[in-house]
Formats: structure tokens, C-alpha cells, sequence
């Protein structure tokens, strides 16, 4: 059975570094805020995320993403939804966490999803993986036809420092640099890809919160160093409680740290399962330094948030 009719696939995953760099073996890429996917395009269109979560049931609106490829294919993406010509990452996850059927349709009406496609795993019956990202990118170029749903990802050579002085005039995440001569290694975080962000972001786990002045609420933070809990401390702008009651967790009686750090003798505790993206400014300290609250993503188990 090959990848495409197995299913069985997994995203090559990235090295993250602050600094951008120039290269002649590199292009460059933006890296857009959105969620990562994989999509299986032939008489069907079936997208899933990296937990293998299926997600046109809350895009419909992509559900005819295959009329936009020429062969059978597997897309390696970003599903994005835009406001105002940027990407919005908590417009995007907020839809994946949605059920009601109208409430999509409106979103959907509202803020329509598409992708940014930027490697190509699978065409006309053939495995790429195997082959380097240049030749791969010629078959994404080939196999691609755009429109307001899809577009292929541009790229710049050598020119990295460049295009990350750019993306931070614009707002944007970040850029990846990516080897040409890389191959596609499924479920491997190798140095041929590399991510450059002007923000640090940092999956963590919600350990608790407390109840401030001014309605405002304060998540307390944890990540996993092994198998120990290590408190990571608090996110407060940007928090929503109503956000967070949108979602299932469980309240418990003890700090999930085996103790109460300090500042935190008001604490709310919760059990260590809902993970959030917080993004902050790049230190090499082991704290977050100005750091906002970016939403609950329910493609990453708690277990996965590592120092």
C-alpha cells in the first residue's frame, strides 16, 4: 500500500533558531501563522492536521480543494484564515474547535479559509519524499492550479536576512530556510529546515489561573522537562476566561507542580491537559519576557509541551 492510500503520513518538522542567515544552499520562505495540515487531493479532498484530526468538516469551504490539482497528490500546507490581508491565527483554531454546523457556516461566510501549499509528498501515483526539495517544488508548481483557495508558497534564494527584515516590517511570524538538496523525512526535525522567528511562540500547558482586578485573568503556565512539571510562569494579556470555559478541563484541589510557586497562593488549579500557544519577545533566559496569550490549540497533547 503506498502513502496516499495508507494515510500514513506525518510532516517534516522544523529546527527553530532566532537569527536569520544568508545561504546559496538555502531558500527562504515566509512561515505563515496558521495550522499545519496534510491534504489528500483526488476525486475527494481530505485534509488533516498533524494529530490526523479531519478538518473540513469545520472548512467547508475548501472541501473542493482537489478541482485545483491536475493528478492525484499529497500537499504539505498552512490552512490560513486572513483579516485584513494578514493571517489570524485565533481565527483559524478558533473554527477547529467549533461544532455547531451554522455557527461554521457563518464563520466560514465570514473569514474564508485557504492554504498556502509548500511542498508536494505524492503525484501521479509517485512517492517524492525521496527526492531534493527543488525538484519536489517543480512538481507542487506543475500539479497547482490557484485560485482564492490555494496558492503555492514563493521562495527567495540566498537572500534570508533580507526576506526576515521584510516579514518583520510586515508583522509577519517568521521565515523557514530550507536546504535544496533536503529530503522529505517524515516526522524528522532536521537541520535542512529551519525556522527564523521574529517572535518566540511556546506551546504550554494551562496548570491554572487566577482571578485579577478588572475582570482580567491570568493562565498559569507549565512545561514538561522530562517527565517533571516545571512551572513556567503566568500570560495574562490576551487571556479570555470565556475562552478558556470553551473548552473541557478539569479543576483539582492541588497545584499539578507537587507545590504552590510563589504568587500564587490564589491559583484556581486545573488538570495539566489543555496546551496554548504563547508568543513572547526571543531571551535567552528561561522565562517569557512580554509574553501574549495566542489561543488553545488541540493539535498538540500536553505531553508534548517539553522545555
Amino acid at each position: 500500500m503506498d502513502i496516499f492510500d495508507s494515510k500514513d503520513v506525518s510532516p517534516m518538522l522544523i529546527t527553530e533558531m532566532t537569527d536569520p542567515f544568508d545561504s546559496p544552499d538555502y531558500i527562504y520562505e515566509i512561515k505563515w501563522d496558521g495550522i499545519r495540515c496534510i491534504s489528500f487531493l483526488s476525486d475527494v479532498t481530505e485534509m488533516r492536521n498533524k494529530r490526523n484530526k479531519r478538518m473540513i468538516p469545520f472548512f467547508p469551504e475548501l472541501e473542493e480543494l482537489h478541482k485545483q490539482v491536475k493528478e492525484t497528490c499529497i500537499l504539505d500546507h498552512e490552512l490560513l484564515v486572513l483579516k485584513n490581508g494578514v493571517p489570524d491565527f485565533y481565527e483559524v483554531q478558533k473554527r477547529a474547535f467549533m461544532s455547531n454546523q451554522f455557527k461554521i457556516k457563518l464563520a466560514a461566510d465570514r473569514y474564508p479559509a485557504s492554504i498556502i501549499a509548500y511542498d508536494i509528498l505524492y503525484y501521479k501515483d509517485k512517492d517524492l519524499t525521496g527526492l531534493p526539495l527543488m525538484e519536489r517544488k517543480k512538481y507542487l508548481e506543475d500539479a497547482v492550479t490557484e485560485n482564492n483557495l490555494i496558492s503555492v508558497s514563493r521562495y527567495v534564494e540566498a537572500n534570508g536576512i533580507m526576506l526576515f527584515q521584510l516579514v518583520r516590517e510586515k508583522g509577519l511570524e517568521g521565515i523557514v530556510a530550507k536546504r535544496k538538496d533536503s529530503l522529505y523525512w517524515q516526522g524528522r526535525k532536521t537541520k535542512d529546515w529551519i525556522k527564523c522567528k521574529v517572535l518566540s511562540t511556546d506551546d504550554c500547558i494551562i496548570c491554572g489561573y487566577i482571578k485579577k482586578k478588572n475582570n482580567m485573568t491570568s493562565l498559569i503556565l507549565g512545561q514538561y522537562d522530562d517527565e517533571a512539571l516545571i512551572y513556567k510562569g503566568h500570560v495574562t494579556l490576551g487571556v479570555s476566561l470565556r475562552t478558556l470555559n470553551q473548552h473541557k478541563y478539569k479543576v483539582i484541589e492541588d497545584s499539578p507542580f507537587g507545590y504552590v510557586p510563589e504568587g500564587n497562593q490564589d491559583a484556581v488549579w486545573l488538570e495539566p491537559e489543555l496546551v496554548c500557544i504563547v508568543e513572547s519577545m526571543p531571551t535567552e533566559k528561561d522565562s517569557f519576557r512580554q509574553p501574549v496569550f495566542k489561543g488553545i490549540r488541540d493539535d498538540k497533547s500536553a505531553a508534548e509541551c517539553k522545555i
